[in-house]
């Protein structure tokens, strides 16, 4: 039996804001969206995925789905509220007569419908007034032919996502072609401006990054970056004041903040804390690229669990997937950031060459965001990771990271008292 993956993949408009979510399921030898009809085992499989974490995993986004006649039959789609799922067909959904009944039946319940590669066939074209949104796979159709689909298409009212657009190229031609969304590599990857902040790089927040992740911490060293940064000073204590600590009393200084919440929390937040609050220095899309370096970070760390013959640590392993978006979030080479970072050699050789088994630990990081399912496989393999646990610890840290940014972006909770609080053990170091 071959192996189950389960990932989520940004779909953005030409702004680089994330519109959704598409789920992608790869298993018993067939990718989600090529599953024969008949087959029951996949389809359950993914059921009984999604029946376990739609309502702690899948939430409060926008999630497209390619759904098989199977799952269709299961009632799959009424695990998700209407304005929280896209249905998408293909052709073997298009030709079946029941299968097709069903979507209508969604299409009135308020569910959205979209047609993956949509085709100049007049099996497409007549249902083309029941749906939302055309994908398009830029790899596979004449630009001409994309063209006339987009223009009969918007004439219509309905909206246009390219697929595929893994290459520079291909996304300048979506957006010339005028496209309402786009998904692929190239995608994940893309911001509409960097951030200019040559400043940036001798904030505090490398050095906090640092000193929070070794092996042995000093706190006395943490509160004293904490200390001469407001920016940190004041993301720090809205953390420890916030509704996941549920405090009686306020935390009113650095150090009751830092013993409050514990260093193994505060490592978790810490990068999330200095990035987002300042804004000023970001362009929007930025939150995406700190959601992606939080989860790459979770993720490589949790790997570690399994991987075999690793010459780094856990928290260097964390720091490797923190530090990957970098190049994105400061108008500097990635090369130049990691100059300024203490980080040892061989993580530095991953983010940069790709190199060792560092690199290795990386690319499969990587190759788990793209779906990449040959090379999935192949570096789990090579690391000596169960692949049979691959989709768990992602879907873990990804509730980790929605944990942690939902508590981040909350408002500031009413506190029962406003005295300051006593100095508490120091929690979790």
């Amino acid at each position: 039996m071959s192996n189950k993956y389960i990932v989520r993949q940004p779909i953005k408009n030409a702004e680089s804001k994330i519109i959704g979510y598409e789920i992608q399921y790869h298993g018993e030898n067939q990718a989600f969206s090529d599953m024969a009809a008949t087959d029951f085992a996949a389809a359950d499989t993914i059921y009984n995925f999604l029946t376990q974490n739609t309502d702690k995993l899948l939430r409060g986004s926008l999630n497209f789905m390619t759904f098989t006649t199977t799952l269709l039959m299961k009632k799959t789609p009424r695990l998700f509220a209407q304005d929280e799922l896209v249905i998408q067909i293909d052709d073997s959904v298009i030709i079946h007569p029941l299968a097709m009944r069903m979507v209508q039946q969604y299409a009135k319940e308020g569910y959205r419908i979209a047609v993956n590669e949509f085709q100049f066939a007049p099996r497409y074209l007549g249902i083309l007034d029941g749906i939302d949104y055309i994908k398009l796979n830029f790899q596979n159709v004449p630009e001409l032919t994309l063209k006339n689909i987009i223009e009969i298409a918007h004439s219509m009212k309905k909206q246009c996502i390219a697929v595929g657009i893994d290459t520079e190229e291909l996304y300048q031609k979506a957006l010339k072609l005028k496209v309402d969304a786009l998904e692929g590599t190239r995608v994940a990857e893309k911001l509409t401006t960097r951030a200019h902040s040559s400043g940036y790089l001798q904030s505090n927040f490398f050095r906090l990054m640092v000193a929070v992740t070794r092996d042995e911490p000093d706190v006395e060293e943490i509160e004293q970056i904490i200390s001469v940064d407001a920016t940190l000073t004041y993301g720090l204590l809205k953390m420890a004041n916030s509704v996941y600590f549920a405090l009686r009393r306020r935390v009113t200084t650095v150090r009751q903040a830092i013993m409050t919440m514990g260093l193994n929390e505060l490592k978790q937040w810490v990068y999330l804390l200095s990035a987002s609050n300042a804004e000023n220095q970001m362009e929007e899309g930025a939150e995406e690229f700190l959601r992606m370096s939080f989860m790459r970070a979770s993720f490589c760390s949790n790997l570690m669990n399994y991987a075999k013959n690793m010459p780094i640590s856990k928290p260097e392993a964390y720091l490797m997937g923190m530090f990957s978006t970098l190049n994105y979030l400061i108008d500097a080479p990635l090369s130049e950031i990691l100059e300024q970072i203490p980080l040892c050699s061989e993580v530095k050789e991953a983010l940069l060459q790709h190199k060792g088994r560092c690199g290795m630990l990386y690319d499969l990081a990587l190759s788990y965001e793209r779906a990449d399912w040959p090379q999935i496989d192949r570096l789990a393999e090579e690391l000596g990771i169960p692949t049979n646990l691959l989709t768990s610890v992602y879907f873990s840290c990804m509730e980790d990271v929605n944990r942690v940014w939902n508590e981040m972006t909350q408002p500031e909770p009413k506190q029962l008292e406003e005295q300051p609080a006593e100095e508490p053990e120091l929690a979790n170091v």
